[in-house]
């Protein structure tokens, strides 16, 4: 099978996107599995496919190294409309739509890319931390130390003990390191790892530090 394919990454958090408009790529657990494989295949935490949408001119599909469909990436949404523009499909405003709804973006001049997310309506406190849903679900824990935090491990288990019903969760260790600033590693489901850098937790670690300081 040939496929063609670009690589992108959104502050390390990177992707295999392709552009399947003409609905030739079938993607199979065993597929998607392989090609994110960072031995043996492409190698990247999870696969992209821009594909034609009803209700907008694009549709992004993610799916997570494991094979399976998952919900929003923020780092991918931000790669998902550079790769639109570069395609020549959008201009400097883009817009599609994700599983979890409709989203715009905007190429800005200094090379960033503006990503509007989901509205959050409900941040759910408990004694260890904060959940909410960005377009993915997090699992938000304030640590004194990010460095001293065994992310696979610790992760892992609070992957599975929260929002069960729907298949785990993220979860993001923040520590506050300044007025509005925050260091921030994440554990990503479907990847089942810490991840270089995970947008809708980072959105979520905002939401959360503003609740908890309000």
């Amino acid at each position: 099978m040939l496929i063609t394919f670009s690589k992108y990454h959104g502050t390390g958090n990177d992707f295999v996107m392709v552009d399947n408009r003409s609905g030739g790529l079938n993607p199979t657990v065993d597929l998607v599995e392989k090609l994110c494989n960072r031995h043996f295949g492409i190698g990247a935490d999870g696969l992209i496919l821009l594909e034609n949408a009803k209700e907008s001119a694009l549709m992004m599909r993610y799916f997570n190294s494991d094979g399976r469909e998952s919900t929003m990436c923020g780092n991918g949404g931000r790669c998902f409309a550079h790769f639109a523009h570069q395609l020549g499909l959008a201009g400097q405003h883009v817009l599609f739509n994700g599983i979890d709804g409709f989203h715009e973006a905007y190429l800005l001049d200094n090379g960033n890319i503006r990503l509007r997310m989901i509205d959050v309506p409900v941040v759910e406190s408990a004694e260890e931390g904060f959940f909410l849903n960005t377009g993915s679900p997090h699992f938000v824990v304030f640590v004194r130390s990010v460095e001293n935090v065994n992310v696979d491990l610790e992760g892992r288990l609070a992957s599975k003990s929260v929002n069960v019903k729907n298949g785990g969760t993220n979860v993001n260790f923040i520590q506050p390191v300044g007025e509005k600033v925050l260091k921030i590693r994440t554990y990503e489901r479907g990847v089942e790892a810490e991840t270089l850098s995970c947008g809708t937790g980072s959105v979520a670690s905002a939401i959360a530090y503003a609740d908890f300081f309000a």
